[in-house]
């Protein structure tokens, strides 16, 4: 996503400066004005100026005479992913995200991103990264490049394609360093918090240190992953499901070379000729709606496995999305090798 401040004008910027900017954005000509306090006022295009010197106004007036006071635009924490989609079809290709308080965060645009989750992201990045030593005796193992950007890089900007602007990071093993790196996020048109795991706590604890939750669906997933997961199809799936919590799973199969025999009480019922049988491992991506995380102990060793079953022995309705796509756990060196190879071939 790119910056979104290039969208923004002050309403008394003059029409001469206006038009300067919409030239410069080009194929995004598209303005949002605010005020003193960055609330949204309106929008303006070439057309608006076009449309406001037929009516005889001219470039010595105020810019406010040539705006649309009543742009589209969506209010942080309360959207759904329908309304997106249907912004999308209807090919609102530009419009700004505000808060509560109609100040501008951001602004989406789908010539550049995919879509606009209404999901919090939590990244787990804590890890030693022990059995990638000695790469990471002085670097946090998310930092370790793949390409020409780190790891956790790669998984952030995926996320920002999708939309997710609100994400928090798990942080303690060398955890300065990717506070240094990315900072607040603004820098990516993102807002980046961090959680600081004094102790380990396991692969879902961290969930338990965060109160500021924007969303009612959060998604975590580990930082260590090379994917080009869809985010937005995941969400539908958890939505059409109507899930509580949905792991991505890595369809693996299994080939047995003969002839396998069905059997019940030592009686043959049946013979299948070389069968082939698929498993599903966890991906390290989870989708959960925010409720649950209250069945995470706070400041315990808690894993994504226990929240899982605690779903389940709740009925709670826990599902499985099979990951289609590319997926790499860069676990030891041999995977990082192989992301190193592969970085080159794939679209993200």
């Amino acid at each position: 996503m790119h910056p979104y401040h290039k969208h923004l004008a002050h309403i008394d910027t003059s029409i001469r400066q206006a038009l300067e900017i919409l030239d410069k954005l080009a194929s995004d000509a598209i303005l949002f004005l605010v005020d003193d306090e960055n609330k949204l006022l309106g929008s303006l295009t070439d057309g608006d100026l076009r449309r406001g010197f037929i009516k005889g106004l001219a470039f010595e007036d105020h810019l406010s005479k040539f705006i649309q006071p009543n742009p589209k635009f969506i209010q942080q924490g309360k959207y759904n992913l329908k309304e997106i989609i249907a912004l999308r079809e209807k090919f609102f290709t530009i419009f700004p995200v505000v808060d509560a308080q109609m100040k501008i965060i951001n602004v989406v645009n789908f010539r550049h991103q995919k879509s606009y989750l209404p999901v919090d992201a939590l990244i787990m990045a804590g890890g030693r990264g022990e059995r990638l030593k000695p790469l990471t005796d002085n670097t946090p193992k998310p930092l370790l490049k793949v390409g020409d950007k780190p790891i956790i890089e790669h998984n952030i900007d995926r996320l920002n394609t999708y939309g997710i602007d609100d994400i928090w990071i798990s942080v303690r093993y060398l955890g300065n360093q990717l506070v240094d790196y990315f900072k607040d996020g603004s820098e990516k048109a993102l807002r980046i918090n961090y959680v600081w795991e004094e102790n380990a706590l396991g692969t879902a604890g961290a969930l338990a240190l965060v109160d500021g939750f924007i969303h009612d669906h959060v998604l975590m997933m580990n930082s260590d992953l090379l994917t080009n997961i869809d985010f937005e199809d995941l969400f539908l799936f958890f939505e059409e499901h109507e899930a509580d919590l949905a792991v991505a799973c890595i369809p693996y199969q299994v080939n047995v070379p003969y002839a396998v025999m069905e059997t019940k009480d030592k009686t043959v019922t049946g013979f299948k000729e070389k069968p082939t049988y698929t498993h599903y491992s966890n991906a390290g991506i989870y989708l959960m709606k925010k409720e649950v995380i209250h069945k995470v102990p706070k400041n315990e060793t808690f894993n994504a496995t226990d929240l899982m079953e605690k779903l389940i022995q709740g009925g709670k309705k826990v599902v499985a999305y099979p990951l289609v796509g590319y997926w790499l756990d860069i676990g030891k060196h041999e995977d990082y090798e192989k992301a190193q190879h592969d970085i080159k071939q794939l679209k993200f």
